[in-house]
């Protein structure tokens, strides 16, 4: 007859080398214990970690260790065992046998880790864990063992395209480096701060990936002037690629900033038109809602500083639909001239700040071109950073940068699954 023992140790899949002696049920806990003993079989299979060679023996055991499990019938359920070492006759060596239920963090079985990871990726950690009925800083020890297993296995000998861009990782200006593969879209590499060192730290991961920092062919970037001399010092054969998200970001920005400027020191017309219409201006017209765009209508934009900046910001972003870099470099040159002869206009004193954006599009032309060659945008890092920020919002935030870090590799770095990693 076949008892539940037999039943659990298949379902368990313990083969031949262990058994449940026994299965009980804890009325003060609440939970099923399953007791495991190795057999004699062990001993056959078992080899020195240390030489490799067999005729190891039962050193000793280690008396009640506990593993939690996956739930049965609705009761927690945890394997209990008295942990047999081995000892090797040729070396000496003593170690501790691995059994083949136990997960990467050392409390769990590999089913209630890959239950938890499921989760984890799902939910923020904290939540995960009440619903398991464990803490936390468990699951996050579980959730790190898996990273740091996982992303040693990563591959990055065929990365040509990266991406970089700084995330927020705190209040007070503390950021992280965030390095992607753009042709995957998988996170390649985070390191705390923004400097040109960031690459250093980046080049030595991908050197230990199977990577080289001189197969790099392009980067994509941000106006950041750390992150292109981290290129320059490291990646002698890239090209950098500054995205246009950022081109017309800075623009938005600047537009922002007359507007802003134009409200504390303009006439009371102006002030009139542009109370509570930030958005107005930040938007393109396509999306405004059918309120906004009634509203824009209505006001002169000839009359007004930010109209101006506005339609420069326009015309700036029409640039990136043309089709060649050479009818982009033309429309470029035409747009800075245009901004710098409004700008030296004495009633359009405040489109001086535009005109910075018309200097800064000149110091980066050849970057800002190589988006006509290569067609390469930071559009996955941009999506990364919007998506990202809004998991750790709803985590409300991370105790450390190593959990931050974890979390981006656990999401976004495209790892190895559990199974995969346990073959």
């Amino acid at each position: 007859m076949t008892t539940p023992e037999r039943l659990f140790g298949e379902l368990l899949g313990l083969g031949e080398a262990w058994a449940v002696e026994r299965a009980t049920f804890d009325e003060a806990k609440k939970v099923l214990e399953l007791h495991v003993r190795e057999t004699p079989k062990l001993w056959e299979t078992e080899r020195c970690p240390h030489d490799g060679s067999g005729g190891v023996v039962c050193h000793d055991h280690i008396r009640g260790l506990r593993w939690r499990h996956l739930n049965v019938f609705n009761k927690e359920a945890e394997i209990v065992c008295d942990l047999p070492r081995g000892r090797c006759p040729t070396c000496g060596k003593v170690w501790r046998v691995t059994p083949p239920w136990e997960g990467r963090a050392k409390h769990f079985t590999k089913e209630f880790e890959a239950f938890a990871l499921t989760l984890m990726r799902e939910m923020p950690v904290k939540k995960a864990a009440e619903i398991l009925g464990e803490q936390d800083t468990r699951m996050w020890r579980v959730a790190q063992a898996y990273v740091e297993e996982a992303y040693a296995a990563v591959d990055m000998s065929e990365v040509t395209c990266v991406g970089v861009d700084e995330m927020a990782r705190a209040k007070g200006h503390r950021y992280l480096t965030v390095f992607a593969d753009l042709v995957k879209k998988a996170v390649l590499f985070a390191t705390p701060g923004k400097d040109s060192e960031t690459w250093a730290e980046f080049v030595t991961a991908l050197a230990a990936h199977n990577g080289h920092p001189h197969a790099l062919t392009n980067v994509s970037m941000d106006m950041s002037k750390a992150y292109a001399k981290g290129v320059r010092d490291y990646c002698r054969n890239a090209r950098i690629i500054y995205d246009k998200i950022h081109v017309i970001a800075h623009a938005n920005q600047t537009v922002d900033l007359v507007r802003r400027t134009e409200v504390q020191s303009g006439t009371e017309a102006a002030r009139t038109a542009l109370a509570k219409g930030r958005w107005l201006w930040l938007k393109n017209p396509e999306n405004l809602s059918r309120k906004q765009r009634t509203r824009l209508r209505q006001i002169d934009q000839d009359m007004l500083q930010t109209g101006r900046a506005y339609q420069m910001r326009l015309a700036l972003q029409e640039i990136y639909t043309l089709d060649t870099a050479e009818a982009a470099a033309k429309r470029f040159g035409e747009w800075c001239r245009w901004v710098r002869r409004e700008a030296r206009k004495s009633s359009r004193w405040l489109l001086h700040h535009m005109a910075r954006v018309a200097d800064m599009i000149e110091s980066h032309i050849a970057g800002i071109l190589a988006h006509w060659d290569q067609g390469v945008t930071n559009a996955f890092m941009e999506g990364l950073n919007s998506v990202f920020s809004a998991v750790r919002r709803k985590a409300r935030g991370y105790r450390s940068v190593r959990n931050m870090i974890t979390m981006l590799y656990f999401v976004a770095g495209k790892l190895p699954s559990p199974a995969v990693l346990s073959h």
